[in-house]
């Protein structure tokens, strides 16, 4: 089957698309055809030298990948059961869905509801799992339908889902980007403002400052995490998943101790088979009135990859990139 296949030998990296023979790790786990996987911002850091992510020399990329069961030993995932595959080591210690086929642990795969096409699930993808695992832990911390939601990294993966599920659900999506020029297409997601990086907080010589936002989605980390915190109204919280801008945060405990906010952490990795089910279920409901395409930034054969990873590293992405194993055909099982 073709792949591809991310090496890095004494420092020095190479890809390919290369043809491979695909073996599973356990007898247990299940072989997946692939119809479509999506580039991530973690896959760009899979395919650097030297990598924090890549925890082998040598895999096939991907870490995330939607298909129908091509061979199954599990009685819940049988043969014909269209899924989607994401989390665990995939595409960083084992083969992942750059390939024409995938081999995955049954805890990596979840079924996916009859409203959502194996395509649209890697519009969703894990950024929109994210997205989504985000926006239900804010309204389990009572975020009410109304509120003004700040969104940062809102033209990614993540951020630019987010923004739509937001505004499909009754909130308020403010969408925070360094791409201005991406207004008018944030406005078609559903944000109700844009605004810049520097826009997200003020008083900025005080320890706090305004009460702005009921609830945020930040992908960013660093100090755009830290600004949101000292910015969030009084039992607000924010849902943090991401850490583009950096891994360290520097804060204060004001905002915890003065304004009961509450900092969220959403896995998307090793999330649990019923967090699983849970956001996919809540990701069907709302297929019915989404339309996936406006989200795509394009898509792509493996071969484009190398270029896409860059896109993700400069941020100059909109949306979801779609990577099509099979040159030349368009699947919408």
């Amino acid at each position: 089957m073709r792949a591809f296949v991310i090496s890095e030998v004494d420092g020095v990296l190479s890809t390919a698309v290369s043809s491979v023979d695909l073996a599973p790790l356990q007898p247990s786990d299940v072989l997946v055809r692939v119809d479509y996987s999506g580039v991530n911002f973690k896959d760009a850091l899979v395919a650097a030298a030297p990598s924090r992510v890549r925890r082998v020399a040598t895999l096939i990329g991907g870490v995330d990948a939607a298909g129908t069961v091509a061979d199954s030993p599990n009685t819940s995932f049988p043969a014909g059961t269209r899924v989607a595959v994401h989390g665990g080591d995939l595409g960083v210690a084992r083969d992942g869905g750059f390939a024409e086929f995938v081999y995955a642990p049954a805890r990596f795969l979840s079924s996916l509801p009859a409203t959502i096409s194996t395509r649209d699930a890697m519009v969703i993808g894990t950024a929109g799992f994210t997205a989504m695992a985000s926006v239900l832990a804010l309204e389990s911390n009572g975020l009410r339908k109304g509120n003004e939601v700040l969104v940062t990294g809102a033209t990614g993966g993540v951020g630019s889902i987010a923004v739509t599920l937001l505004a499909n659900l009754g909130y308020l999506p403010v969408a925070s980007t360094g791409s201005s020029h991406e207004t008018a297409w944030l406005h078609e997601r559903g944000a109700v403002r844009v605004i810049g990086r520097g826009d997200i907080s003020d008083r900025l010589d005080r320890v706090l400052g305004s009460e702005r936002w009921a609830g945020a989605i930040d992908c960013v980390g660093g100090d755009t995490l830290n600004q949101i915190l000292r910015s969030l109204r009084y039992g607000g919280a924010v849902a943090a998943s991401g850490l583009v801008a950096s891994a360290e945060l520097k804060t204060t405990v004001y905002p915890f101790i003065t304004r009961a906010v509450s900092l969220l952490g959403i896995d998307a990795v090793e999330a649990t088979a019923t967090t699983r089910q849970i956001v996919w279920a809540a990701l069907g409901n709302l297929a019915t009135r989404i339309d996936f395409t406006p989200l795509i930034d394009r898509e792509i054969q493996m071969e484009d990859l190398p270029d896409a990873f860059e896109s993700i590293r400069n941020g100059s992405t909109r949306g979801r990139i779609l990577v099509n194993p099979t040159p030349g055909q368009t699947v919408r099982r």
